[in-house]
Formats: C-alpha cells, structure tokens, sequence
C-alpha cells in the first residue's frame, strides 16, 4: 500500500493505493496521521479511489481513524471508495457512519461544514 498525505486548511488530505490490509503499511498510515494531528489538524479527508482490496484489519483502520479524529472534535470522510471497499463498507453496514464525498472538493466542503 502506497500513501501519500497533506494539509490544506487544517485538513489532512491522505490518499491510499494498493491494498488496505494488515500489514506494516497500516501501523505506518496510523503512525503518519498521528504525528500530523494537533490543533491546525481536526478533519481528515482519506482518498480510496485507488485501493483494490481491503479485509476486516482495513476496516477496523477505518474505524480507528474515525474514533481517532471524532475523539478530538473533528471529522473523517472518505473519498470516492472504489468498488471493493465500498462493498465492504455496504456489507458491514458502516457506510451509515462514515460520510463519503465524489471527490477532494467536495470533501472539504462537508468537513468545513462540520466545523
């Protein structure tokens, strides 16, 4: 699994590829998005238009960055989930927990409002 992140505006923009399962990758993404919180940082916009697979450790990272940003007052949204996760998240019906967004604008836009 590949990430890539930044902030703009006091939201952390990460973008995954590859696949989102238990691995040294996903204590890495845990780690970076830890070091990257703090007063400037409340919102999270996590790109998966490019992650082909993801098992239930993915999911339970999801849940983990939810708990993670909402514990601190802000919001995490995912961006344009590719047709693996989103199954995933239809099937374990988490898909009414998290927001989803078509793309980076408009992710921006619901965690602004979220403010």
């Amino acid at each position: 699994m590949k990430t890539e992140s930044s902030v703009q505006d006091g939201i952390l923009f990460v973008r995954l590829s590859g696949d989102l399962i238990g691995s040294p990758d996903t204590q890495q993404l845990l780690q970076s998005v830890d070091q990257q919180l703090g007063e400037e940082v409340r919102h999270c916009a996590l790109d998966l238009s490019e992650v082909r697979y993801i098992n239930s450790t993915g999911i339970g990272v999801l849940v983990s960055l939810l708990t993670k940003f909402r514990s601190r007052g802000g919001e995490l949204v995912l961006i344009n989930p590719a047709e693996h996760p989103r199954k995933m998240l239809m099937l374990t019906k988490l898909n009414a927990i998290f927001s989803i967004a078509d793309d980076e604008q408009s992710a921006a836009q619901q965690l602004k409002a979220a403010n």
